[in-house]
């Protein structure tokens, strides 16, 4: 258990396998606030290798907090096009302004005034102070939650919160008492070594772990018991049918509401359920559009954290748009060049099964090198 177990131990080899190990990232070269703070967030449930294309054209575009304060909706959105949770570049976005607003555009150093912006949490906070500032807190993510589980032989369950903050205060504990600790270094060792080594997914790479001679988990034979982790509700599932609605070169998107999953976002035009053929005429024709071929497209499933989208798609090409006010029910769509969607609108990659019946392409598809 983690009460019982010597943390000091780990310190001494951990920061010695993290200097041959540590991977090159674009984010660790300068070590930053902004960009520390940048790749935590952009981390969060992306994978590293997505994350690098991304944080570099980011930064490229917004160098420092008063570009990214100043930045206009439509611009940062499009920038994390494919990276998903969009609420997460709103609060960077938020954030910015209160740092030029209450800091000069300086991030702060102090874990508490951190802890003060939208959208910085704990562990966001941690990283931060910890490596841009080398402050002596933690940094708590689920890698670190799994490694700590594992080499103490802890089997509390990790997802309730309770658990996670004691293993905070632990490890807050050792980087006081610690002479030899460096806390930005130890802080990216314990996430590097739940990132690479002691994985979540598949077995650990123990022979190559830093604490192997020592890890609890290992030596009582529990790694695949451990972290212990109770189940998360299951997903809602949801029917839709998605159309790719073009009248010549132009395709018909809109913008979803302000509030709500993918707030403020462009989307293709969808209705909820799986319409069939003459259904999805039907609804061509109340929109005020005359339908001229439709063609059925691919099922495609996207899943979001708490709800599936399991989608039916039509390609539908409409005569020359032409509006009469006595069609009342034509929905405010937008009919766009794919030059000006690929360019300008954020559209998720939940359509991205679709995209290609737009001509254009969407989120990380971007960043893809052709195969010969």
């Amino acid at each position: 258990m983690l009460d019982d177990f010597d943390l000091s131990r780990t310190v001494a080899p951990l920061q010695e396998w993290f200097a041959g190990n540590a991977r090159v990232l674009p984010w660790r070269s300068r070590p930053i606030a902004y960009y520390v703070w940048i790749s935590e967030i952009m981390l969060q449930q992306t994978r590293v290798e997505a994350v690098k294309p991304y944080f570099e054209r980011f930064i490229q575009r917004l160098p420092d907090v008063k570009a990214l304060a100043e930045c206009p909706e439509d611009v940062y959105l499009k920038l994390w096009e494919g990276l998903g949770y969009y609420n997460r570049v709103r609060n960077l976005h938020a954030a910015a302004r209160q740092i030029v607003e209450e800091y000069g555009g300086v991030i702060p150093e102090e874990y508490d005034r951190l802890m003060e912006l939208k959208g910085v949490g704990s562990y966001t906070a941690g990283a931060i102070a910890s490596i841009a500032y080398n402050k002596p807190v933690p940094a708590v993510d689920g890698n670190v939650l799994r490694v700590l589980s594992r080499v103490s032989g802890d089997d509390s369950d990790i997802m309730k919160q309770p658990v996670r903050k004691h293993m905070q205060e632990r490890l807050a504990a050792l980087m006081e008492e610690s002479d030899i600790l460096v806390p930005r270094v130890f802080n990216q060792a314990l996430m590097e070594l739940g990132a690479t080594v002691c994985v979540p997914n598949g077995a650990p790479r123990c022979r190559e772990c830093p604490w192997s001679a020592f890890c609890e988990a290992k030596i009582r034979d529990r790694i695949g018991e451990l972290p212990v982790k109770s189940r998360a509700r299951a997903r809602r599932i949801e029917e839709m049918t998605v159309f790719v609605i073009r009248d010549g070169d132009r395709v018909a998107i809109r913008k979803r509401d302000k509030k709500g999953l993918l707030a403020g976002l462009y989307e293709l035009p969808n209705r909820a359920g799986h319409l069939s053929r003459e259904e999805a005429l039907s609804y061509i024709r109340e929109l005020g559009y005359v339908p001229v071929r439709i063609l059925p497209l691919a099922d495609a499933k996207h899943v979001f954290s708490h709800v599936e989208w399991h989608m039916k798609g039509y390609a539908v090409l409409i005569e020359e748009t032409v509006f009469h006010p006595e069609q009342t029910k034509r929905e405010p769509f937008l009919f766009v060049e794919a030059e000006d969607a690929q360019e300008r609108y954020a559209i998720p990659s939940a359509f991205v099964r679709y995209a290609a019946y737009m001509n254009i392409v969407l989120g990380s598809q971007a960043f893809e090198v052709p195969q010969n």
